[in-house]
């Protein structure tokens, strides 16, 4: 495993001789950076002419520039010196790569913290597939903390069948297991929280019984006042400046969820409104990835999302406090990270004055130089953790599939539809008058519908729910996936029985994946072999894989993108899913039939 780890800098307690030593002068520091200009995160100032010293892997001093003579010198030439970057919400597994991998990309983009929700792997693997990535986060080159997963499954065995159930105790239990593990991840069933169901407000007790900070999801300005009086302190779902407004009123922190805008998860640019339109302070305003795979993490990285919070109002150095100290300060790590002060960490980001980085240390060991992995990141990546066999066995479908495509009504009737919105979200519930034609083929075109089949992956049963879809433009082929959130089931799409068949066969022989099929063939694949999320190669590689997998995807009409796609079983955001139990109306949380009058 990588020798440079969270663990290779020693905790300060043991250090604060030594570092005094340095600051003082009486001690050599081990290297230091000079020439730089500072990007105070404490004061949100940009100060010139100055230099870090870095002792054990941690600052010891921030002095003017030149003070330093002695050897170990890297000349930033007038560059931003900055903290690392925290990002105080992410999936590892949406980005299709172990802990291990997203390292790298991480910081590529200047990124040396993160705090994740493994609630993907929690669905599929139940405590034992988080306790293994949080063993792939300990060997990793890289800050990684954990939000316990709150809401697994995301609603109940009656809505939907996970491969997991993080009771309270279970959730109580790695709490006590794991010091990284920091605070209660994403209160998804925020329905049921504000309806005080008795479930729900024992995992919310486990956190705060242990005084953890409990992370929510919340839709709807209606649920806000409930929400908070729960005991949740932050959100990244604020998708406009009204909500965010009465969330920052109701006492919680705002993450500012930036994505790519073809994808499902940029809503910074309405939700930063509360700050630069209603004129909110932005001291508990953080910024987010929240989302993202293997291509999207390396181009659109928190340092992206960052500049974009720049490029609607903030000033340089209040975003980057955004994206360092507020997330620290949230989490209760600003002794640590978030911040040039003595004694933190030396995870520093060297930028451009457009805040775009040039060179990453971590732990003081410089990573990162010319936007390229130094030999240092590359020795730490060459051995990375290794999942359990059990990890790789996960879609456990039945000997013969189910049928994917349900009979054709022979009268005419009235479809509950899903109709499919950019950016993907949010879905539409749309009622469809059916009059049946010739067969299904017919129906499809004349009524603008493809199919799309929910089946059940953990073995426990492998049943089908089926739907169809509207205006999600598929034109041939099929299209699934084994990332069906939040149960993580198998979600396939398509025109016809045979190529949907297909793609689900696909995917089982390589135990997860998502995959394009045209005229009977496999057309493109992203093989995700750990609990069917993630793939154990490298994230370039998976990048690669991707990009092609994209090709493939717009090629075949689809009208949202894959990781919209993938939330079509997601039955805790409005308005309408498909699970493996059937179509769900949401908010309600009420089963609805696929044909209404047959």
């Amino acid at each position: 495993m990588s020798t440079l780890t969270r663990f290779s800098v020693a905790p300060l307690a043991q250090m604060t001789r030594r570092l005094a030593d340095v600051a003082a002068g009486r001690a050599e520091p081990d290297s230091v950076i000079t020439g730089a200009r500072v990007l105070s995160t404490y004061s949100e100032r940009i100060l010139p002419d100055r230099e870090v010293w870095i002792a054990g892997g941690r600052i010891a001093a921030v002095k003017p520039a030149g003070t330093y003579r002695g050897p170990n010198r890297y000349d930033a030439r007038g560059g931003l010196l900055a903290p690392g970057l925290v990002d105080p919400h992410l999936h590892i597994e949406s980005s299709m790569v172990t802990a291990c991998a997203y390292a790298e990309a991480a910081l590529l983009n200047g990124t040396t913290t993160i705090v994740c929700d493994s609630h993907e792997i929690g669905n599929v693997l139940d405590a034992d597939g988080v306790a293994w990535m949080l063993e792939d986060a300990r060997a990793a080159p890289l800050n990684i903390y954990l939000t316990v997963p709150s809401t697994v499954p995301a609603t109940t065995p009656a809505i939907e069948t996970a491969g997991g159930d993080l009771t309270p105790e279970k959730i109580a239990a790695l709490f006590e297991a794991w010091p990284e593990a920091i605070g209660l991840g994403e209160k998804m069933d925020f329905v049921a929280v504000a309806e005080g169901d008795p479930r729900a407000h024992a995992i919310l007790a486990a956190a705060l019984e242990r005084g953890r900070p409990v992370s929510g999801h919340i839709y709807g300005r209606d649920f806000v006042a409930p929400y908070a009086a729960s005991g949740v302190t932050d959100t990244h779902e604020a998708v406009d400046a009204e909500i965010a407004d009465d969330l920052l009123e109701a006492g919680l922190w705002i993450f500012l969820r930036g994505g790519p805008p073809t994808t499902p998860w940029h809503s910074l640019p309405k939700a930063i409104g509360t700050v630069t339109e209603y004129g909110a302070a932005w001291k508990r305003v953080c910024a987010c990835t929240d989302d993202r795979d293997a291509d999207d993490l390396l181009a659109y990285g928190l340092d992206w999302v960052v500049r974009e919070a720049v490029r609607h109002g903030i000033p340089k150095p209040a975003a980057w406090a955004m994206g360092s100290l507020h997330p620290a300060t949230r989490f209760g790590l600003d002794g640590e990270i978030g911040g040039l002060g003595g004694g933190r960490r030396a995870d520093l980001v060297l930028l451009d004055d457009d805040l775009v980085p040039q060179a990453t240390w971590y732990g003081g060991a410089l990573v990162v130089a010319d936007r390229r992995p130094t030999p240092v990141l590359e020795r730490a990546l060459e051995r990375p953790y290794r999942y359990p066999q059990a990890a790789y066995r996960t879609v456990r479908l039945p000997g013969t599939l189910p049928a994917l495509v349900p009979p054709l009504p022979a009268a005419p009737c009235t479809v509950n539809a899903i109709r499919t919105v950019l950016p993907g979200i949010e879905l539409a519930h749309e009622r469809v008058a059916l009059v049946p034609g010739g067969d299904w083929a017919e129906t499809l075109r004349a009524h603008d519908l493809c199919h799309v089949a929910v089946i059940e992956r953990h073995g426990r049963g492998g049943g089908v729910a089926h739907g169809l879809l509207s205006a999600f433009g598929l034109t041939r082929g099929a299209v699934a996936s084994s990332v069906g959130h939040d149960a993580h089931n198998l979600v396939v799409a398509g025109l016809n029985a045979a190529d949907m068949r297909v793609a689900v066969e696909a995917i089982a022989a390589v135990q997860g994946g998502v995959c394009v099929v045209a005229d009977g063939r496999v057309v493109a694949m992203v093989e995700l072999p750990v609990a069917g999320l993630i793939s154990d190669k490298r994230v370039g590689a998976v990048a690669d894989g991707m990009r092609a997998l994209k090709a493939a995807w717009a090629e075949a009409g689809c009208a949202i993108p894959y990781m919209g796609f993938n939330l079509i079983p997601l039955s805790v955001i409005p308005q309408i899913r498909l699970t493996d139990k059937g179509l769900v109306r949401v908010p309600e949380m009420a089963l609805v039939p696929l044909f209404e009058g047959v």
